[in-house]
C-alpha cells in the first residue's frame, strides 16, 4: 500500500505470499490499492495458500498497471515450505533467479 501511495519509494517489489484475503474470507479482498501501484512487482505464491488461490491472485495482479509476474510454487501453502525442517534451497534459488531476471528484463 505504501508503494502505491509513494511510487518513488522503491524501484520494484518482491512480494512473498501476498495475503490477498483472510483464510476462508474471500469477500474481504485487499486489492483497493493495486490499481495505483506503478512499480514492477514479482509475486511468489503457493498453489495451496489459504490467503488466496492462484486464480484470485491472477485476477488481483491484473489490476496493477505496472509490469507484474506471478511465480507459482506448486503444493506450497502460505509459508512457501519454509516451516519444513530443511529450508528449500531449490525454491530460494528459483526465487532469486526469477527476481534477477524480472528486473534485468525491466532495465532493458
Amino acid at each position: 500500500m505504501l508503494c502505491a501511495a509513494e511510487p518513488d519509494l522503491a524501484s520494484g517489489l518482491l512480494l512473498l505470499s501476498y495475503p490477498l484475503h483472510p483464510p476462508r474470507k474471500p469477500e474481504q479482498l485487499r486489492v483497493k490499492h493495486l490499481p495505483e501501484l506503478r512499480v514492477p512487482a514479482l509475486f511468489v505464491h503457493g498453489t495451496r495458500d489459504p490467503f488466496g488461490s492462484v486464480e484470485e491472485m491472477e485476477a488481483a495482479i491484473s489490476l496493477i498497471p505496472a509490469k507484474t509476474e506471478l511465480l507459482k510454487v506448486d503444493g506450497a501453502g502460505h509459508d512457501l515450505g519454509f516451516k519444513a525442517k530443511a529450508m528449500p534451497q531449490k525454491l530460494l534459488g528459483g526465487v532469486v533467479r526469477a527476481f534477477a531476471g524480472f528486473f534485468r528484463d525491466e532495465s532493458r
